[in-house]
């Protein structure tokens, strides 16, 4: 399966984009898929993710309030919402997805089989 994270620009502070994460290969509905990002110099991080049974979302505390996680299953597609962005948001994003992760491992970026390319975002003050 390939992912493709699009939707990444650059806005100001308080702006908005939607991320998009299309997969070719394999259908999202059955597995459980999520974002991550990496700022330069820095780990990456978990961000949020949906799960495949019942679509439960989990985000970061960080961005709770001001992203939102959904998925098209007609369009084999996952998006994220991105509100009130802030400097610190700048980062590059990917998603990531599995049929298998557990929910206490659904932070972690190795309990995902696939991670497709990222996309950037960079938010200016």
């Amino acid at each position: 399966v390939q992912l493709q994270a699009s939707g990444g620009g650059l806005v100001q502070t308080g702006g908005s984009l939607k991320l998009s994460c299309a997969a070719s290969g394999r259908s999202l509905s059955g597995n459980t898929v999520a974002w991550f990002r990496q700022a330069p110099g820095k780990q990456r991080e978990f961000v949020a993710a949906i799960r495949r049974s019942g679509g439960h979302t989990y985000y970061t505390d960080s961005v709770k309030g001001r992203f939102t996680i959904s998925r098209d299953n007609a369009k084999n597609t996952v998006y994220l919402q991105m509100n009130t962005l802030k400097p610190e948001d700048t980062a590059v994003y990917y998603c990531a997805l599995s049929s298998t992760v557990i929910l206490s491992n659904i932070g972690a970026v190795g309990a995902y089989s696939n991670v497709g390319q990222g996309t950037q975002v960079t938010v200016s003050s």
